[in-house]
C-alpha cells in the first residue's frame, strides 16, 4: 500500500516534538516528507539520549520514514537549492519563532508567491500575533497558562507533573495534522492554499470544556483536584494497594459504583457518596489498601466496574490486547541492524502506507538526490 497522501509533498523545518511527530503521521500515510536539517549537527533532537546507533532513541521513533537534507538556511547561496522543491511542494511546516522564517526569506508570502496553492503550516507556543507571540515557553508553560495544569497539579507541597507532553502534542501535533488535512481538502474542492496558525498554548483549551462550562454557568469555577474527574470524588480516583501498585477507579455512573462498591465490599452505610463524600473516599481507599494488585485484578476484571491496575510501559507493550490489535508490529531499523518497536500511530491500516519496517534518515543522506535536479535554479525559475 503506498497510502492516501503518497501524491503529497511535504517540507519540514521542524525540530524537537510538535512537528516532528505532526510529519510523522503524515509520512505514516504516505506523504513524502523531506526534512531540512542544519548541517554538521541536524536537529537537537539527534543528540538526545539515550543513543541508540548515530543518533538518539526519540529521534529515530519521530522521523521514521523520512529523507534527510542538510542545508544552511543562513546561507543564500544554500538556500537557492530550495527553490524547486519549494515550488512543488503540497506542505510546509515550520516551528520557529514568529518571524524567523521571513527573515531567512522562507516566510509564507515568500514562498506563495512562487507556490500559491502552498499550504503552511507554522506551529509555535502563542501564535503568530498577540502579546505573548514572542515569548520563550515549554510545554509546561503552555499548559500552566491555558488553565488546565492548575486543575490537577497535586498539592503545593509536592505538586506533580503530567505524564505527558499535553501541550506539544496535543496543542501541538494533533491541531498541525487536523487543519493540514483540512486545508488539502479545501484545496481539492477550491484549489486554495492556506496559511496555518497553531497555538500550542490556546490549542489546548478543548481539554477545558467541562471546566469552562462549569465555571461560567454555575460561578463556582473548579480548583486543583477538586472536581468529580481531577480527584475530588471516590468515583475517579488512584488508589494505593498493599504492594504499592495503584487502581485507576473510574465507576462514576450508578450501575458501575453499584458494582464497584458490592465487589470491594464496601459497607452498605457509605455506599450513598453523597451523605458524607469524605467517609466514603477514606474508607474505600482503606478496602483497596488492604490487598495487592493481584487481587483487585482478579477481582475487577469480574466486577466489569471500570476499574484497572496501572500498569507499567513494559507492561503495555506486552499486553495481549494490544498485542491482538497490531499495535507494536511496526519496527524501526537502525544503521547496525538493530529493531525497535516502532511507535503506534492511529492511523487506519488502509490510509497508511503500511510499512512495517522503516529507518530514520541519516543526517543530509538525501542531499545528493534532492539537490541534484536544483542545480543553478533558483526562485521563480
Amino acid at each position: 500500500m503506498s497510502g492516501v497522501l503518497s501524491d503529497i509533498l511535504v517540507v519540514d523545518f521542524s525540530t524537537l516534538l510538535p512537528g516532528p511527530m505532526a510529519t510523522l503521521f503524515l509520512a505514516e500515510a504516505g506523504a513524502e516528507v523531506i526534512k531540512i536539517e542544519r548541517p554538521g549537527s541536524g536537529e537537537e533532537m539527534r543528540a538526545y539520549h539515550p543513543r541508540w546507533g548515530a543518533d538518539s532513541a526519540n529521534f529515530n521513533m519521530l522521523n521514521r520514514g523520512k529523507k534527510s537534507l542538510a542545508i544552511n538556511l543562513k546561507s543564500p547561496s544554500e538556500t537557492q537549492g530550495l527553490w524547486p522543491l519549494l515550488e512543488r511542494a503540497d506542505v510546509v511546516v515550520e516551528q520557529f519563532r514568529p518571524g524567523v522564517m521571513d527573515r531567512l526569506g522562507l516566510g509564507y508570502e515568500q514562498i506563495r508567491a512562487v507556490n500559491p496553492d502552498i499550504i503552511y503550516c507554522s506551529i509555535s507556543g502563542y501564535g503568530q500575533d498577540g502579546p505573548k507571540r514572542d515569548r520563550a515557553g515549554h510545554d509546561l508553560n503552555y499548559i500552566g497558562d491555558a488553565g488546565l495544569l492548575g486543575l490537577s497539579s497535586g498539592p503545593v507541597s509536592a505538586p506533580v507533573l503530567p505524564p505527558a507532553l499535553i501541550a506539544d502534542i496535543a496543542g501541538g501535533t494533533y491541531p498541525a495534522v487536523i487543519n493540514i488535512l483540512l486545508a488539502l481538502r479545501r484545496r481539492d474542492q477550491s484549489g486554495e492554499g492556506a496559511r496555518i496558525d497553531i497555538a500550542m498554548a490556546e490549542a489546548v483549551l478543548p481539554f477545558l470544556y467541562w471546566a469552562m462550562g462549569e465555571g461560567q454557568t454555575s460561578g463556582d469555577w473548579p480548583g486543583n483536584g477538586d472536581a468529580l474527574v481531577t480527584g475530588g470524588s471516590a468515583r475517579y480516583r488512584l488508589y494505593r494497594t498493599a504492594d504499592d501498585r495503584l487502581v485507576a477507579a473510574a465507576p462514576i455512573e450508578e450501575k458501575f459504583w453499584a458494582a464497584f462498591t458490592s465487589a470491594i465490599g464496601l459497607d452498605e452505610a457509605l455506599r450513598d457518596d453523597t451523605r458524607d463524600p469524605a467517609a466514603t473516599l477514606a474508607r474505600v481507599a482503606q478496602i483497596i489498601a488492604a490487598h495487592p494488585a493481584d487481587h483487585w485484578r482478579r477481582v475487577f476484571d469480574e466486577a466489569d466496574c471500570c476499574c484497572t491496575i496501572v500498569g507499567t510501559i513494559e507492561e503495555a507493550l506486552a499486553d495481549p490486547h494490544f498485542r491482538a490489535r497490531g499495535l507494536f508490529d511496526g519496527v524501526i531499523v537502525n544503521e547496525t541492524g538493530a529493531e525497535i518497536t516502532a511507535l503506534p500511530l492511529p492511523i487506519a491500516p488502509e490510509l497508511s502506507g503500511n510499512k512495517k519496517r522503516a529507518t530514520a534518515p541519516r543526517l543530509g543522506e538525501h542531499n545528493a538526490q534532492l539537490m541534484q535536479a536544483a542545480q543553478g535554479e533558483g526562485p521563480g525559475s
